[in-house]
């Protein structure tokens, strides 16, 4: 699931995209590394100590890379994908299309597809709207498609799947933005040298004091 969150009430155009399981799941697993390796850090011998800190130096940052740091945020001229060693930043207009089938993707004009790590897609949820769907639903659309004389209707509303709604909110604001001046240019990919450098660094520092 993922949970949309609008910076502004006014500015439907400025929104970021986040997973509540994942950020949980880090919290917790990043509370269980500090407990784990502070013990050691007090109790062990040296070697233990040594093994503690390569450990959580290799841990700490690739649990942040694939809980925390995963976000994905919409704003009026650009789409900035942030995950777990990259940041994507995609103007509206190189921006071909977003799909979500086993996960949810988005395609570039040139040919390039980057993972929404933030927008996970749930089977489960998917087959539990179709399922009401089959039974004669009106799918529920997005909240910038929705207009208030559609407030009030006799036909049951069926909700959509998490990541279904979040990308037809995506494609709303990537139709609404790709023609804008400030929305043209290329797609720029940064890696997240902070979070590889800690890893490699405390992988290997793992890797020579288990071979001592």
């Amino acid at each position: 699931m993922t949970s949309p969150e609008q910076s502004s009430p006014q500015q439907y155009a400025d929104r970021s995209y986040r997973s509540p399981a994942a950020l949980a799941g880090g919290v917790l697993l990043l509370a269980l590394a500090a407990w784990l390796g502070g013990d050691a850090l007090v109790r062990g011998a040296a070697h233990t100590k040594l093994l503690a800190v390569a450990g959580l130096l290799f841990a700490v940052p690739l649990v942040t890379a694939f809980t925390l740091r995963p976000l994905v945020r919409a704003g009026t001229d650009r789409l900035v994908v942030r995950n777990p060693f990259r940041t994507i930043t995609l103007p509206w207009a190189a921006v071909e299309d977003l799909r979500a089938s086993f996960s949810s993707e988005v395609f570039t004009t040139d040919g390039a597809k980057y993972q929404l790590w933030s927008i996970p897609v749930s089977l489960r949820q998917r087959k539990k709207a179709n399922r009401q769907a089959a039974r004669g639903g009106r799918p529920a659309r997005s909240r910038f498609g929705l207009h208030p004389t559609e407030a009030v209707e006799q036909e049951p509303v069926v909700a959509r799947a998490t990541a279904d709604r979040s990308l037809d909110e995506l494609r709303e604001l990537q139709e609404r933005g790709a023609k804008r001046e400030g929305a043209q240019g290329t797609p720029v990919v940064k890696w997240a040298y902070e979070v590889i450098v800690p890893c490699v660094v405390g992988a290997v520092a793992l890797a020579v004091l288990i071979a001592l």
